[in-house]
């Protein structure tokens, strides 16, 4: 597993290199495969449910789940990537947002904010644990900064397959849910929305994007619940 993380994260390095004003999103996505492929891995999200790409490339008010094609980055955008591999039959997942060209400093706030709650999430994945600690702890980061949590789509286990039991969600109340054991491997994926929290899809089957039309953020690692503590699988 930690060698799906790191081609993962070796590809949405490649991206956030690659992402300015000008860039097509499906640009992003060919160097996305090549990279996972070069690896010796697959593209773990292409064919899956017969999602079409190897990236999810959501723009600004998109929250998940965004298809590559034809848009252009624009200076000002946010674009969230999620990217998964996978490699002798186990999977790495991450996401990240990426600032396009120059952004205001309360998008930077949002990101900012985003990056910390995931942090947050990551430090609560210990022996014994709560499962609903993470999302107690993702969900007061989030909104003590003035955003708001999705609430409709959520983390997950992950290993041979990519959605594995159980559930991660990024709120909750700390102290519920089952307890957290060695060996088992969470992928904990806030979503902050700079508005409400209300989403809902789009006709194309895939994206997702804010009620409001708010700027959404999306950071994500693969986390493996270890006797040394948290272990973040999806790094180089």
């Amino acid at each position: 597993m930690k060698e799906a993380g790191r081609i993962t994260a070796k590809a949405l390095r490649v991206v956030g290199e690659a992402a300015r004003p000008g860039v097509k999103t499906r640009e992003l996505d060919r160097l996305a495969e090549e990279c996972i492929r070069a690896e010796g891995a697959k593209p773990a999200f292409k064919g899956y449910y017969d999602f079409p790409a190897t990236l999810c490339t959501s723009i600004n008010e998109q929250v998940v789940h965004g298809i590559p094609g034809k848009r252009v980055l624009k200076d000002g955008d946010i674009l969230s990537v999620d990217c998964g591999a996978v490699i002798d039959g186990y999977y790495g997942d991450s996401a990240r947002t990426f600032a396009v060209g120059q952004v205001s400093e309360q998008v930077r706030l949002l990101l900012d904010a985003t990056a910390a709650s995931l942090q947050a999430g990551i430090q609560e994945c210990r022996i014994g644990a709560h499962l609903h600690d993470i999302g107690a702890a993702v969900q007061a980061v989030a909104e003590d900064a003035g955003f708001s949590i999705v609430r409709d789509y959520v983390g997950h286990g992950i290993g041979r397959a990519m959605h594995e039991d159980p559930q991660v969600p990024n709120y909750g109340r700390r102290g519920s849910g089952p307890k957290l054991k060695q060996g088992m491997v969470l992928a904990v994926e806030p979503m902050v929305n700079a508005g409400g929290y209300e989403v809902h899809g789009l006709e194309d089957g895939w994206t997702v994007i804010t009620d409001d039309g708010s700027l959404s953020a999306h950071f994500e690692h693969s986390i493996a619940i270890t006797a040394n503590g948290p272990l973040v699988l999806t790094v180089e």
